[in-house]
């Protein structure tokens, strides 16, 4: 009853704000996952908007959760979520740009164009797509699809990574207005900055040793192991002992849970060898410096294929993910583009494996991955979107 005052409350306030704020051509507000952090798609297509000069010429509200540890560049006014700067923000602005649903008390005023560039290309069910639901508590599944349909009637434009998600996206949320097969905007970066000086100098920043070969470990979270709604606590079956054996003379692990998990993993006794990295907000520099990623269900795995990188895939409970959880769109066995593994051991032997020459079963596999899910990726989708949205506002 609570959480339903509230929503009325900022239902009540935003309505206010509405009444009162004029709708701005020039007004543009920015978030990415729902303001827990500044990353993703709208940052790319932000950050292109400073590169042409045009953070000038617009009104450009960044929306956060915690506004104050934040670096932004560019002329952007950061915002606190659920504050009257926000729902003022909110209120002005004649385009939305996110990449995750906004809460229903934000009603879209006549004249607001909503560009959603979404998270990922999926493997797992999603929206209406679904037929079960355990995120985290007791959730009515015909309610959340309810709610995810109203969410969704608001969107304009829908960003699209490959033909593939184009048609999920129109069926699973119900999505009947133009999608922009772009490829993401996010992705732009590992087209740009993929060379060897610019990986050198990434390694550097991040704290991360020059002279070893560094393993990024990115899994998903799982939709019931939680403790307490919307915060994941992942238990992890990864041997880290095993790994370090294995590779601790020749590489590093970087770490990197998805930012729902709530992790208190202490990683001291892995010093110099396990680098942390799971409360950074951007995940794209650490795909750039690591030379193979081991993740499970992640879309991670879409993102990374425009490497053409040796991925594994750690899938210790794969049948209950898939079965139980929440299903697949494809068949991930035969489309994974590298090896699927359950135990550490035959993730050791994976990597060892393919360390000196690549396996042609997977060089086949990954080549395949990468024409079927990243044709539209070419390293210029946030110039496309800023396009669109001088085009919008002209």
């Amino acid at each position: 009853m609570k959480k339903q005052a509230i929503a009325k409350l900022f239902h009540l306030v935003y309505g206010l704000y509405c009444r009162m704020t004029p709708l701005s051509k020039t007004a543009i507000l920015f978030e990415s996952s729902t303001g827990n952090n500044w990353t993703g798609s709208p940052r790319a297509i932000y950050e292109k908007m400073v590169e042409l000069g045009l953070d000038r010429k617009y009104e450009i509200y960044i929306s956060m959760k915690h506004p104050e540890n934040a670096k932004v560049e560019g002329q952007a006014k950061l915002i606190k979520r659920r504050t009257f700067p926000y729902f003022r923000a909110f209120a002005k602005a004649g385009i939305w740009v996110t990449d995750s649903r906004m809460p229903l008390y934000l009603i879209k005023k006549d004249g607001v164009t909503c560009i959603q560039t979404w998270h990922g290309t999926p493997l797992k069910k999603l929206a209406l797509d679904m037929d079960k639901l355990d995120m985290g508590g007791s959730v009515d599944l015909q309610k959340y699809q309810e709610n995810f349909r109203r969410n969704t009637s608001r969107w304009d434009y829908l960003v699209s990574q490959n033909p593939y998600s184009t048609e999920i996206f129109r069926r699973c949320f119900d999505f009947h207005k133009e999608m922009l097969e772009t490829g993401y905007p996010r992705c732009d970066v590992l087209f740009q900055k993929n060379t060897p000086e610019q990986v050198l100098e990434l390694k550097k920043e991040l704290g991360l040793p020059t002279d070893k070969k560094i393993i990024l470990y990115a899994p998903t979270w799982r939709d019931d192991e939680y403790s307490q709604k919307g915060k994941y606590s992942y238990h992890d079956a990864l041997d880290v002992d095993a790994m370090r054996q294995a590779f601790g003379g020749e590489a590093v692990l970087i770490i990197k849970y998805h930012y729902l998990v709530s992790s208190n993993t202490d990683w001291s006794k892995y010093e110099g060898f396990v680098y942390n990295f799971s409360q950074t907000a951007d995940i794209s520099p650490l795909y750039l410096v690591s030379d193979i990623m081991i993740t499970d269900y992640s879309s991670v795995m879409f993102d990374y294929a425009i490497l053409d990188r040796p991925m594994y895939f750690f899938c210790y409970d794969l049948e209950h993910y898939r079965d139980t959880l929440r299903g697949f769109y494809f068949d991930f066995e035969k489309t994974a583009p590298g090896p699927i593994v359950k135990t550490t051991r035959e993730l050791v032997r994976a990597i060892q494996r393919e360390k000196d020459s690549p396996d042609p079963v997977s060089l086949q596999r990954r080549a395949a991955f990468r024409r079927k899910f990243l044709p539209f990726d070419d390293g210029h989708a946030s110039e496309k979107i800023v396009k669109l949205i001088e085009e919008i506002r002209s």
